[in-house]
């Protein structure tokens, strides 16, 4: 008996999201910071054995308040993620209240299997915890609800054992050599875009989008030139910062990861261009695989 399914994981920004469905899948495929909405595409991890195959989807999380088409895009993203699982983790954090109740309707209604999993328990104690947990059961009483600190990988092996006992019967619908459905190119963008994340402050990293236009890889080094797109040109001048030094940061941190990821010596050329309001342009948006 072989078994496959496709498991989506949905919830607000910043609940932990990618970071338990790295840990899931044992490789770091979505971006990780401290800031909110750091993942922008569905994003899948597949983990494979002799008689199963999981394919984990990382989703944008829940803009409440849309306020660029962009948000408009991501947001899709959860309602195709609705549709298309066959198991849905609802990933939330302690103590934080859940505001979208058509998205817990729409859950009930999709009559397939959820977990919910309430993330951060570290930063809780025991008595709070399982108030929440019975908060859960009685909004969504056909879930599973497992609190985990997906961080400090505490009680991440429940929410694997729970998926692979609720997983369909089927063949694998990937080769089992596969690991994800994204292209390196994605990967190195989105390292890229980590970094930026990671070094700029308030609106800077939310207005930028990145695109790798050349990976060309021989058997000693992997030459990547990448653009960073800014929203204004006033923007551009802060990417790159006095004397081109904050760009220069960004370049070697993200080469470090890159080479990290692919094993092999990397050089990577940056550079930062300007598409205006490029997060209201159906055509920008297109460009940099929104809406795929």
């Amino acid at each position: 008996m072989h078994k496959a399914g496709f498991v989506n994981i949905i919830g607000y920004p910043n609940v932990g999201k990618s970071t338990l469905m790295n840990a899931l899948v044992g490789q770091k495929l979505s971006i990780i910071t401290s800031k909110a909405q750091t993942t922008r595409h569905r994003i899948m991890g597949i983990v494979n054995s002799d008689d199963f195959q999981i394919v984990y989807s990382d989703t944008p999380g829940i803009v409440k308040n849309p306020s660029y088409k962009m948000h408009e895009y991501m947001n899709s993203y959860i309602e195709t993620a609705l549709i298309d699982a066959d198991i849905i983790l609802l990933v939330v954090e302690m103590g934080q209240e859940f505001e979208q109740q058509e998205v817990i309707d729409k859950i009930s209604q999709a009559k397939i299997p959820v977990i919910v999993v309430i993330n951060k328990i570290d930063l809780s104690n025991q008595e709070a915890v399982v108030e929440q947990i019975e908060n859960w059961k009685t909004a969504l009483n056909a879930a599973e609800v497992i609190p985990v600190s997906a961080l400090e990988n505490f009680n991440v092996e429940s929410v694997f054992n729970s998926i692979l006992d609720k997983l369909p019967e089927s063949p694998p619908y990937f080769s089992k050599e596969e690991f994800t459905d994204r292209s390196m190119r994605f990967f190195v963008s989105e390292m890229i875009r980590e970094k930026i994340l990671i070094n700029y402050k308030k609106e800077i990293p939310y207005s930028v989008e990145v695109t790798v236009d050349e990976y060309k890889e021989d058997t000693k080094l992997i030459k990547i030139s990448a653009h960073i797109y800014t929203a204004r040109e006033t923007q551009k001048a802060i990417i790159l910062g006095h004397q081109g030094k904050a760009i220069k940061k960004v370049g070697t941190q993200a080469r470090k990861d890159i080479e990290d990821f692919v094993g092999k010596k990397v050089f990577l050329e940056l550079t930062v261009k300007t598409t205006k309001d490029w997060r209201d342009s159906e055509n920008s948006l297109k460009r940099f695989g929104y809406g795929q």
